[in-house]
């Protein structure tokens, strides 16, 4: 039960970010699943990717709802997002994981600093 509960926080914790930021659920989720639910390494990486979606779902669906979401817009990444998501979803076994925790280690790196100096 107790690991059922980290799990709910874990994906609250994600929800909200999404919620709020619009994205960056899964920056919060892999971290967390990987150090505080145990998970290994690429199994936090392929579950944040499956929790990612309804998130990002209910997110899209309130911000619809509030007149916040520009379908126009939206399409082009959606598609752009779905190609990009089945390649890596391909490559992912045959990448290893020091790279892979590199690329998230330097997309986390990114994000901050982005965010900082937008500031």
């Amino acid at each position: 039960m107790k690991q059922q509960v980290r799990y709910a926080v874990t994906g609250a914790l994600a929800g909200t970010a999404n919620g709020f930021f619009g994205a960056g659920g899964g920056l919060f989720l892999v971290p967390l699943l990987a150090g505080w639910c145990g998970l290994a390494q690429r199994q936090a990486f392929a579950t944040s990717v499956a929790v990612i979606l309804p998130l990002s779902a209910v997110s899209a669906v309130v911000y619809g709802i509030q007149g916040g979401l520009d379908w126009g817009a939206a399409w082009p990444y959606l598609l752009g997002g779905a190609l990009g998501g089945w390649i890596a979803g391909r490559a992912f076994r045959r990448v290893s994981l020091i790279w892979l925790r590199r690329a998230f280690g330097l997309l986390l790196l990114y994000g901050g600093v982005r965010a900082v100096l937008l500031l």
